[in-house]
């Protein structure tokens, strides 16, 4: 069978399949690494658009603005007579959820490391997941050409973190390799990466080390680890076949959550192809597989032969930290800017989404729908794509989940590393005692930056990429990692000062911008329309007040000597993306997300119940 340019076999037993899931920490190279062995595999023929592209998996306009990848995807290459089938998996911790469903699907993983930031939080979450299910390890040392990589210390780290989280010895064995992901080669020895022209010797590796998939001999049994859709075949399922042959036209049983086995066809059957899924009439044990006639699959589910109705063991995933409440849009502007605007239909398309974002949890409260998940990243990426979807509503401040166990109420802790330049040390851990974080280790990096870590509740860490960022011009990496659950600490005194709320509706002006910008910063322009209790600015001080945003410069047929005085340049607004509206939000404010506009406002919109409300509670 001719495909891409590239000549592959209709049929593969489980012998000549290898399924390899690519594991990393965010930005050190992985989908890179894929790209090109992807295109020197010959999957693409020399005249295709994707020979010429980047990240050609992260196909997703979030995953390629942010430079990140979000969904977890399968891929195939052929390579000397074997399918090796690739899952490119997230990077950063918030997604982990797609990483652990998707190690499912593999029996060896792809272990990428940055030869100058060495093994880091996520790497370590990766690597714990696939030793914990048995996958074989492949160390792909990358990016050695950085100019201030470390090669031997991060061998060394590297070691290490194997030493810390083998529970065999013979997941000490493993096979290291050295590239320049960007150029597409690699070499075992070091020294003749440079010579290196391709990544073959990765792939013959992956023949060689990576088994083949443990199969049973038995009638056709999978366990849905992904699901896709389309409006002509409807869902699609898709997984690792366990066991038996799978046909086109064979009835079978999906046996769901609640262990009710519901009836269906085995409508049509696609395996992968590079980017592409093709037809065929049949599938065997331990390929990857996309199945369609089953319309109430859902992650986690068996489909299996009626005869032999077992299912297989679920994917169990850690719980969600951080929930957020939505709800439908109740500020004046609503209604005006989205295509989708009622609970109604904000409720339909989470459930959609839990269909798939198999991390995210929900629940309603009277109107507010309270979405759970892994940390602020994974819930701002749902906030994005439902805007961009034309999706209108509001949210609250995120809150922390807490648990309880023997009587004892818990919080999430985490564990933040931070690389900083020197000369930033003091303000960062100036700003980490104010969030009340331990340090548990701190050193030099030896190239003017140090590294801190620290140990710090989760509630505690709202809006601290954003702090640290600005205090350090820029120049900070932060990473966050889940630490555990621990006792319940008191809340830290208020870190954000007060707010500037326009006292009127109407459009903004010059001079009323002026006067608030006398107060503190400001986030709109002139000519921006507001309303009565939106927020336009943040004060220089602790506490919120109002300012006439619409006032005009009173005219007057009096002139003086002092008449006409030039109001100067406005300062240029602070506009905040979507992630940080979130972090400046507060317990009485709400975030206002439509397609066109983010807008930050009081949940009570009158100076009057604001009072009233502050009354109340005193």
């Amino acid at each position: 069978m001719q495909l891409g340019g590239c000549f592959i076999m209709d049929k593969f037993t489980s012998d000549k399949i290898r399924n390899v899931a690519v594991i990393a920490h965010v930005d050190h190279g992985k989908t890179t690494l894929v790209d090109f062995m992807l295109k020197q595999s010959h999957t693409f023929r020399d005249n295709e658009a994707q020979m010429q592209q980047t990240t050609i998996l992260d196909s997703n306009p979030l995953e390629r603005e942010r430079g990140i990848t979000i969904l977890a995807k399968n891929t195939a290459i052929y390579y000397k007579g074997y399918k090796i089938n690739i899952i490119d998996t997230p990077g950063h911790a918030d997604f982990s959820g797609e990483v652990e469903r998707t190690l499912n699907m593999a029996d060896g993983a792809l272990l990428i490391i940055d030869a100058q930031e060495g093994p880091m939080p996520q790497t370590k979450f990766v690597l714990k997941k696939a030793l914990e299910l048995g996958l074989k390890i492949i160390v792909i040392i990358n990016k050695i050409d950085k100019q201030l990589a470390d090669i031997k210390k991060t061998v060394e780290k590297t070691h290490d973190l194997f030493l810390e989280l083998a529970t065999e010895s013979e997941q000490l064995d493993f096979p290291t390799f050295y590239s320049i992901g960007r150029e597409g080669k690699a070499s075992k020895i070091l020294e003749e990466v440079k010579n290196s022209k391709n990544l073959e010797s990765i792939l013959d590796e992956i023949i060689s080390f990576i088994p083949a998939p443990e199969t049973e001999k038995g009638t056709f049994q999978i366990l849905v680890s992904s699901l896709d859709f389309d409006t002509h075949k409807g869902k699609h399922a898709i997984g690792k076949i366990k066991r038996g042959v799978l046909r086109k036209g064979d009835a079978l049983i999906d046996i769901n959550a609640k262990g009710e086995k519901i009836p269906g066809k085995a409508e049509s059957i696609r395996v992968s192809h590079g980017l592409k899924k093709i037809d065929v009439d049949e599938a065997y044990e331990g390929d990857i597989v996309d199945i369609t006639g089953f319309p109430q699959v859902a992650i986690g589910d068996t489909i299996t032969d009626p005869a032999s109705p077992e299912s297989l063991p679920r994917i169990i995933l850690e719980d969600p930290t951080i929930k957020i409440a939505i709800s439908a849009n109740s500020s004046p502007f609503a209604g005006r800017e989205g295509k989708f605007t009622n609970a109604r239909q904000i409720e339909e398309r989470l459930h959609k989404e839990l269909e798939t974002n198999i991390s995210l949890k929900y629940e309603k409260l009277g109107e507010r729908m309270i979405v759970s998940g892994r940390g602020e990243l994974h819930l701002s990426i749902l906030l994005e794509t439902l805007r961009r979807e034309g999706y209108e509503f509001q949210v609250e401040k995120p809150q922390v989940i807490t648990k309880i166990e023997n009587g004892v109420t818990l919080e999430p802790v985490e564990t933040a590393m931070i690389d900083i330049p020197d000369e930033f040390l003091g303000v960062i851990t100036s700003e980490m005692g104010k969030r009340k974080g331990i340090m548990i280790d701190m050193h030099s990096e030896g190239n003017g930056s140090t590294r801190l870590v620290y140990k710090i509740p989760s509630k505690n860490l709202f809006g601290i990429r954003n702090e640290l960022l600005t205090k350090t011009k820029g120049t900070a990496v932060i990473n966050i990692e889940f630490f555990d659950y621990e006792p319940l600490t008191p809340p830290i005194s208020k870190l954000r000062n007060g707010v500037l709320i326009a006292s009127e509706s109407g459009s903004s002006l010059k001079y009323g911008l002026n006067n608030a910008q006398q107060r503190g910063i400001t986030f709109i322009e002139p000519g921006t329309k507001v309303y009565e209790g939106m927020i336009i600015g943040e004060n220089s001080k602790q506490e919120d007040i109002e300012i006439n945003v619409t006032k005009e410069k009173k005219q007057t047929n009096m002139r003086a000597s002092t008449a006409d005085v030039h109001l100067g340049a406005l300062t240029p607004p602070t506009v905040m993306s979507l992630e940080e509206c979130i972090d400046f939000l507060d317990d009485d404010e709400f975030l206002e997300i439509t397609p066109l506009n983010l807008r930050l406002r009081k949940k009570l919109l009158t100076k009057l119940d604001r009072v009233r409300q502050q009354r109340l509670q005193n």
